[in-house]
Parts: C-alpha cells; structure tokens; sequence
C-alpha cells in the first residue's frame, strides 16, 4: 500500500497538455491556499516525447521528466497517479497503478466504455480495503457555487424536486476545416461532445440534486463527417479521394431528456456546434420552494428565487459566492474578489489529499463515475434506436 513518507504525499502525472496543465497549477498551489497536514511533492510527470515531457517539467513545476508511465507506477518514491490522458489509456494506467497500492485520480469521463469503467470501480474498490483512495476528476463540484447550490437543495431550500435543466455549449469545431484531432475519434475519445461536456452536466445535475438518472430517450448527430488529418504523425491516412481527409467517428451533439430516481425530468443538451459559445455551461433546478441556476460564465454567483417569500419580495436573487462562509473561500481572498477556472482544481487537490490523510473515501468515487458512464452509454444506446427510451443500467461492482 502506498503511504505518505515524513508528511509528503510525492505525485506522478500522466499527460502535461491542457488538463496536465490544469492539474499541475492545482498540485503547485494546493498547500500554499490550503493547510493540510502533508506537503505534496510534484516528484514527475510523464509524456510520450522527451523533449516536450521535459520542457513540461520545468514549465510546470515537476522535479523530473520520464516516457514510460509503467516505470513511473513502479516508483517506489511515488504515492499518487493523476491520469491526465485521453480515455483509451485511463483504464490500463489507473489499473496498474491501483495494483501497485497508488492513490489515483484520474481525469473524467472515467473510461471509454462501461466495461473499462466497471473494471476501474471494481479495482478501486478492492484497494480500498488496502487504505488506496481514488477520485474521479469532475472538477466543476468544486466550484463554491456549485458547492453551495448542493448545500441548498440538500437543505431542503426547494422542496421537492421537479425539474432539471443542463446544457454545455461550446463552438471550438465549427469551422469544417479544423482538423480531425484525437477527441473527433471514437477509439481514442470513446465519444464527443456526450462524453466530452455532457458527462460534467451528468455529473453535476446529480451531484446537486441528490438524485441519479433512471432512463433517457437521446438523439446525437454529427454535422462534418470528414476532417483534415493534422499531421501524417497522427497515423491517419488520407481518404479514398486523397484530399487528406479522415473519418469523424465521434457525435458533434447529444440532446436527451431523462427522468431521475427523486421523480424529478430532465432535459440534457451538449454541443460543440454552438457557434459563439465558447464555455457555457448552465444548470436549473426547480423545486416545489424555489429554484437555483448557475452559470459557469459567471461562476461566482448563484440565481436563488425563494418562492416562500410574500409576493411582492418574490423575484431571483444573485447571491456572490464569495463570503468566507461560501465553501472553499475562507482560503482565498476578502469578499467581493472573485475566483476562477483554475480554482476548482485546487479545491479538488484540497479535497483529494484531505482524504487520503484521514483515510477516507472521496467524492465523487469511480462507482459514482461509472454510474455517469453508465448513462452515457444508454444516451447512445438510445439515439442508436430512434431515440427510444432506454434504461441506465444499475452500477454493479465486485470488491
């Protein structure tokens, strides 16, 4: 089992492109917001190109630079594994770190499949009984807003929940011509836009309500079936017409409707076609006593209308979530100055290594990730048969 040595939690990374990044500034900053009572250590990070892998160290922080992730599970000087990879590796990286007794988070969505993801849940929960933590990277929970939005409906601020509403839009593929990355391929994503963003508004509608996704009916559509190839390094070959064209094998847009386990439906929407969006995600909760809506564009505040006032006091309320008393805000800065982005990294950091120093399981669990994935999956299953409604399958997982 892998444990913390003279108060030091010693990190290795898979992957420094952007989510590599990302989690490199939240393992840099975590113990200089927060106190907790082991210093991380950003002993490596590991690439597949050695230049670039070693540039990234420095960039980013890390005291050493390797090509090999199996030689960096092997490391006896390394505690956890952050899995910052594109999810046709998650399942055999965090699978060989999880054997080898190392806490492992690892980016989102879990797998690229239900099995993959299964088989991760089901080793995450062996370990566990050997004191190995591991985390799924949803990290828009650790947003104060979102945090305090679930403080709200679990406090019963809206009654009984009715309705749902959650859309993710971007517009980064719009042009037909952007070329035909990792992400628009099936065997490397898993699948687009669904598991891209829509797996954070799965997340997250169920993070915030309390309440898990029964069913769906889904459509998907792909709206440019060919793109460029970026490089002949892509090992992607040019189309049949020899335009250097290739296949894309991943939706462009998922759209379904859902009905959760509280009672409460639910409408679902995720694109990477809406031009002029560039990050907007949005989620609406309305309840029998009020309703709640974030909007990450503007993530320090939170939409409350409290249908318990008298009538005339009645209307929504823009709460700024920056009070010390707001979640995770008492490590930053006085009220009124915002947080960002990046913030909710370091709050997952927070979280993660907190647990690991208790010894206790943090949230969200791979069986909570694989339940996500396990929706995910029905969306396809659905929009693969005219839409029709589709159960999400139960999470089962043998420790």
């Amino acid at each position: 089992m892998s444990t913390t040595d003279g108060g030091e939690l010693r990190v290795g990374l898979v992957g420094y492109a952007f989510m590599g990044a990302a989690h490199s500034q939240a393992w840099r900053t975590v113990n200089r917001a927060f106190d907790l009572p082991v210093q991380v250590r950003m002993t490596a990070i590991c690439g597949r190109d050695p230049a670039n892998v070693r540039a990234a160290a420095d960039r980013l922080g890390w005291q050493s630079a390797m090509t090999d992730w199996r030689e960096l599970v092997a490391r006896d000087d390394i505690d956890v594994i952050d899995v910052c990879t594109p999810g046709d590796s998650h399942a055999e990286i965090t699978l060989a770190a999880l054997a080898a007794g190392k806490h492992v988070l690892c980016e989102k969505p879990l797998a690229n499949t239900v099995e993959e993801a299964s088989a991760m849940a089901t080793a995450a929960a062996f370990a566990r009984g050997s004191g190995v933590r591991s985390l799924c990277g949803f990290n828009y929970r650790r947003v104060p807003a979102v945090a305090l939005m679930q403080q709200l409906i679990a406090a019963g601020r809206l009654g009984a929940i009715r309705h749902v509403r959650a859309a993710y839009l971007q517009d980064w593929i719009v042009d037909p011509e952007f070329p035909l990355v990792w992400r628009l391929q099936k065997d490397r994503a898993g699948s687009g836009a669904l598991g891209d963003i829509g797996a954070h508004i799965v997340d997250l509608t169920q993070y915030v309500t309390g309440q898990r996704i029964t069913g769906v009916s889904a459509l998907t559509e792909t709206f440019v079936r060919e793109r460029p190839l970026p490089s002949v390094s892509s090992g992607l070959s040019a189309g049949a017409d020899g335009r250097g064209l290739g296949r894309v094998t991943v939706d462009d847009a998922a759209l379904f409707t859902a009905r959760l386990d509280g009672g409460a439906v639910a409408t679902y929407e995720a694109t990477r076609f809406a031009t002029g969006r560039k990050n907007a995600l949005r989620v609406e909760v309305n309840g029998a006593l009020g309703s709640l809506a974030f909007d990450l564009e503007r993530l320090n505040e939170l939409e409350f209308y409290d249908a318990t006032r008298p009538g005339p006091e009645q209307g929504f309320t823009r709460i700024l979530v920056t009070e010390p008393e707001h979640p995770y805000l008492a490590a930053w800065w006085p009220p009124g100055h915002i947080i960002g982005y990046e913030h909710s990294f370091t709050h997952q950091m927070r979280d993660f290594v907190q647990a690991i120093a208790d010894g206790t399981d943090p949230a969200p669990s791979f069986e909570d990730a694989l339940q996500v994935q396990l929706v995910l999956d029905a969306v396809l299953r659905s929009a693969g048969n005219d839409s029709a409604w589709t159960g999400v399958d139960p999470v089962l997982t043998t420790a």
